[in-house]
């Protein structure tokens, strides 16, 4: 739901938003602008009337509350140009499509493997390379000193 409010307060950490009903919620920092936000001050003052997204109510009252979610709902994104299709290569190419494919799968709603198996390959791959640049470097430093 997407209401008018008024900004009653600012802090370090996001502003504080009085609704129509009476109540306030609080709009965080990181729901403030699309961008990086280092200073609310530099987007919101006091007194100001916003736009709002409720995006949450907690157990114990507190409203959540978004601009930058409730300037998305009141401007239709435009549909991207569609990329032209890339021929088909049998022979994966090096860097990281051929690290997504070496990535293990789960049969999960998303097919996605889960953020601890990446994790995982991604740590085995690293400790791998870091092993084989160790060895290269010691045989570089070796061949030098002879």
């Amino acid at each position: 739901m997407v209401l008018e409010g008024k900004v009653t307060g600012i802090t370090k950490f996001g502003a504080f938003v009085a609704l129509p009903d009476g109540k306030s919620g609080l709009v965080h920092i990181s729901e403030i602008a699309n961008t990086f936000v280092n200073d609310v001050h530099d987007y919101v003052q006091d007194g100001q009337t916003v736009k709002v997204k409720i995006i949450g109510i907690a157990d114990d009252g507190k409203i959540n509350l978004s601009i930058k979610k409730a300037e998305a709902t009141e401007q239709p994104q435009q549909a991207r140009p569609s990329r032209p299709a890339r021929p088909y290569s049998a022979q994966p190419r090096g860097g990281y499509s051929a690290y997504r494919q070496s990535v293990p799968r789960a049969n999960g709603p998303t097919g996605d493997a889960s953020f601890e198996d990446k994790l995982k390959h991604f740590m085995q791959e690293s400790d791998s390379r870091m092993a084989d640049n160790k060895i290269y470097a010691e045989h570089r430093t070796r061949r030098r000193s002879r």
